[in-house]
């Protein structure tokens, strides 16, 4: 009896330390260090200072494998990032940049103020593939002082400069490597290109030169999934565990009462738009772009297409700004104003064709605006195309459409209606004059005056029809932490994600 009951405690006392040795392991376990994020599009290439208006290009590449002087917060405020500091002249128009002096590119190449000059040079330059090269109108010239050092002067004072320098497009690059950025984007960024496979996926991996912080994250692979139901699918299953702009918000519910998953809604400054191409007969007469805008019930597209996601909108302002005025009225849902303006306009058997990118959005919405224009005598032959035929056809140089609908989620963005063979072919006068006063001034409440003339402008030419803002949001496994609620840049801030442990 002697020997059994010892025997016992050898028994019990091994399972007891089994016990504890499996408890420590589960309680020190290391939090996983990989990351799957799905998006909805994919990048047309991975240089965000060349390539187009694609917002996935600064999705994926914006703050993880490029810098800029300054950076965008998940408030919307200006940091310093590749500059430590700038001062500014008490004339506003020279700002001087301090530089960060331990920074390499990815393939170990020093970071310095000639990499500063060469990149904004050749950004404002007469021959910049830059997608919003008005971010660089302003600067006159940019100075070496010293490899630490770099000194911008203005033609004109422009308050926001530390501002647009933030923008994914004007991340700094080096001349080295530059021209193979579309493909193998080298940077100064926490990350570097893992692989890219077309049409599936892409990855990035920890830049070994990177000078800050080593992110939490050692594998971030982004995940493309264009149509919503598949989307849905791939969260529920665990295949991605992020998803970025949710593109299904009809099944946001399901996850929301589901305690793995995490549901994020925010803002964006995403202005949901309904492009007019205003060089195109009889879309060139105000009255006729008027006629179309209140053929649109913004709420019908809010409800139909959004599932009640969405703000209206009435200009090219996002409504959570301080200097947003509400426009709606001026393009209100009446079909019958409608009707009547295109027949005092002597417009009949109109037929518009409507170019519509893969985008969720767009897609839902356009057979609701196909209908309510039908509904007022206007024929429209809705085209489904695929992003780089958007880009190529509508956006750039070919402007081959009269109607298109596109979110663009760049904040103070409304300038860019006045750039030359801007894709609606605005003809832009007056806003470029308020634009140019804007620049000009630094008192805060100028610029607010200023900033609601703009939206007026906009608003009573009928530029586009300004239909929704775009939400910001994101589904996720509920272990995930340092997601940004609101989209005040297109970004996907890696450095700030970990899992929780």
């Amino acid at each position: 009896m002697r020997l059994q009951g010892k025997a016992n405690m050898r028994k019990s006392l091994i399972l007891l330390a089994l016990a504890g040795a499996l408890l420590s392991t589960t309680a020190f376990a290391a939090p996983r260090t990989d990351l799957t994020i799905g998006i909805q599009l994919e990048p047309t290439n991975l240089d965000p200072t060349t390539g187009g208006a694609a917002a996935a290009i600064r999705t994926v590449t914006n703050l993880n494998v490029f810098n800029g002087l300054t950076r965008i917060d998940k408030d919307g405020a200006v940091q310093p990032d590749l500059a430590t500091s700038w001062d500014i002249s008490p004339d506003g128009l020279t700002y001087t940049f301090h530089l960060k002096t331990d920074v390499k590119f990815s393939d170990g190449t020093p970071f310095s103020a000639d990499d500063v000059k060469w990149t904004l040079d050749r950004d404002r330059g007469a021959d910049s593939k830059s997608a919003q090269k008005q971010l660089f109108a302003a600067i006159a010239s940019v100075d070496v002082v010293d490899p630490a050092t770099v000194k911008i002067t203005l033609s004109q004072p422009q308050g926001d400069l530390p501002y647009n320098l933030g923008w994914g497009d004007a991340v700094i690059v080096s001349q080295k490597t530059a021209e193979t950025n579309v493909t193998n984007p080298i940077g100064t960024g926490p990350y570097i290109l893992g692989e890219w496979v077309k049409a599936d996926h892409l990855t990035l991996v920890p830049n070994p030169n990177y000078a800050g912080t080593k992110p939490a994250l050692d594998k971030v692979t982004f995940k493309f999934i264009s149509d919503p139901t598949a989307a849905s699918s791939a969260v529920q299953a665990g295949d991605v565990d992020v998803f970025s702009g949710f593109p299904a918000p009809e099944l946001l519910e399901q996850f929301k009462s589901n305690p793995d998953f995490q549901v994020i809604v925010g803002s964006s400054q995403g202005e949901t738009i309904v492009a007019m191409n205003n060089a195109h007969p009889p879309l060139d007469n105000v009255k006729v772009r008027e006629a179309i805008a209140h053929a649109i019930d913004r709420k019908a597209i809010i409800d139909g297409a959004q599932f009640g996601y969405g703000t209206p909108i009435g200009s090219f302002y996002p409504p959570g700004d301080p200097a947003y005025v509400d426009l709606t009225d001026l393009s209100n849902y009446d079909p019958a104003k409608s009707k009547q303006m295109l027949a005092d306009a002597g417009v009949t058997d109109l037929t518009l064709t409507f170019k519509v990118p893969p985008a969720a959005y767009a897609r839902a919405s356009a057979p609701i605006i196909q209908q309510e224009l039908a509904d007022v005598g206007v024929k429209v032959n809705v085209v489904n195309v695929e992003w780089a035929d958007w880009i190529a056809n509508v956006f750039q140089g070919a402007y081959d459409y009269d109607l298109t609908m596109v979110s663009h989620v760049e904040a103070n963005d409304f300038a860019a209606f006045g750039k030359p063979g801007y894709y609606p072919n605005y003809k832009a006068d007056a806003l470029n004059k308020l634009v140019a006063d804007l620049n000009a001034t630094t008192d805060p409440a100028k610029q607010i005056s200023i900033k609601q003339d703009i939206q007026k402008q906009l608003a009573n030419d009928f530029a586009a029809i300004y239909v929704f803002e775009l939400p910001n949001i994101t589904v996720a496994n509920k272990d995930v932490q340092g997601l940004w609620v609101n989209a005040p840049q297109p970004t996907t801030d890696l450095s700030a994600i970990s899992w929780k442990e």
